[in-house]
């Protein structure tokens, strides 16, 4: 490596990518492509820094693979952070595995805890916790071991386990404040934020009120029979009854869980799962049907009784109770707009990806959030991004420059 490529090098570590740029930005060869690549990324300019480290990649080729991979790796961080999770993402494994073999143990660790990320962000949380318990935690560089622990954090808090993910966050929360980057140091607290803010609101008795993420774990090992409708499934002890996948029978879960210890009407029961405001005999046929298949679903949970106006649901065991568990605030697309939350700007691509749905559906539903005014995007085409609207508009007018009167 030659005196200038060292240099800029040791700029990028220091933060300093305009000082590393002085000494690269004229030179085409693979080291210093893939330097002025990494200078552009923490410049903001994503687009250049991905076609730089993709031409510096190429140039190393298969003579070089540590430097192919470690040119993969920084693709890869750039693709995570433009919440582009499809193709650059595939090539971590691999990437991971070749640092590996040649002993580049910080790499190979960063590797790991950006797969990890990424499995997170698409919900797949044993995968990830699987990938995190891979990573030689010792040879994670000082400025990825917050994220690593986020990481840690955001399987805990998806799984409902609250104490390890406060854990998580505290550890997070030292690591950030041991390196003092201001980026990390607000990263940790927003999800502190995100932690210490309700996650649902119970409804039981008629009464409703907000829960905390270890309220909600307590509430689901209590002996309650619980109808989440954050998750679309139906809880009573280490039993779960899945029905995402059923949506007229969660409707009818959901309207007797929201009415027990009553019952509800047949009338009730067809507007809620048909929107069916004028009844027929092949509508009280379709329900008849849908509650045999309720019934059969939630067999080992509860019973479903007739009753003289309609029916009612009834936990298994002495002194259960039923609780319907909801969204802290109930909107249309509320998951797509979790995903938004997060600041970052999503293609529609990765949030059908992690949302596991088809394109089309999250194209009609972005599409809905933004006559709403609640997203808005950004770009063209392939290009285009969206992002949550987090704050009402203002006059931009007011902030720029002119020339004030005088006298």
């Amino acid at each position: 490596m030659d005196s200038l490529v060292t240099a800029a090098a040791r700029s990028l570590a220091l933060g300093d990518p305009l000082g590393a740029l002085n000494r690269v930005a004229l030179r085409e060869d693979p080291a210093a492509l893939a330097l002025r690549g990494i200078a552009m990324a923490q410049l903001g300019d994503l687009p250049r820094a991905r076609e730089l480290l993709r031409r510096a990649a190429r140039a190393f080729g298969a003579r070089e693979p540590v430097a192919r991979a470690r040119c993969l790796v920084a693709q890869a961080e750039i693709a995570l952070v433009s919440r582009d999770l499809a193709e650059p993402m595939r090539a971590l494994g691999t990437a991971r595995a070749v640092l590996e073999a040649h002993g580049d143990r910080a790499n190979a660790a960063h590797a790991g805890y950006l797969e990890a990320r990424c499995l997170l962000l698409i919900g797949r949380l044993d995968e990830a916790g699987r990938v995190l318990d891979s990573i030689d935690a010792d040879a994670l560089p000082p400025v990825s071991r917050p994220g690593a622990w986020l990481v840690a954090a955001g399987i805990a808090m998806r799984r409902i386990e609250a104490e390890p993910a406060r854990a998580a966050l505290d550890r997070a929360a030292r690591a950030a404040r041991r390196i003092a980057v201001p980026a990390l140091v607000a990263e940790v607290e927003r999800a502190a934020q995100a932690f210490e803010a309700p996650a649902a609101r119970l409804h039981a008795r008629g009464e409703g009120r907000l829960l905390l993420l270890g309220d909600v774990e307590a509430v689901l090992a209590s002996d309650m029979l619980v109808v989440d409708a954050c998750r679309n499934l139906v809880h009573a002890g280490d039993k779960v009854v899945p029905l995402s996948s059923r949506p007229v029978l969660f409707a009818l879960a959901r309207a007797l869980a929201l009415a027990w210890p009553g019952d509800v009407s047949r009338e009730e029961l067809l507007i809620q799962a048909f929107r069916a405001r004028q009844a027929d005999e092949s509508h009280r046929g379709r329900l008849r049907v849908e509650i045999g298949r309720l019934r059969a679903e939630l067999g080992p949970l509860a019973e479903l009784h007739a009753t003289e106006g309609g029916f009612l649901l009834q936990p298994r065991g002495d002194g259960a109770s039923v609780g319907l568990l909801l969204p802290p605030h109930e909107e249309e697309h509320a998951a797509l707009l979790a995903l938004l939350a997060d600041g970052e700007a999503w293609s529609s691509s990765a949030l059908a990806l992690a949302l596991g749905v088809s394109a089309r559906t999250v194209q009609r539903a972005l599409e809905a959030l933004a006559a709403a005014g609640k997203a808005d995007c950004f770009g063209r085409g392939r290009a285009c991004r969206w992002t949550a609207r987090q704050v009402p508009g203002f006059p931009t007018s007011l902030l720029l420059p002119a020339a004030l009167p005088v006298g």
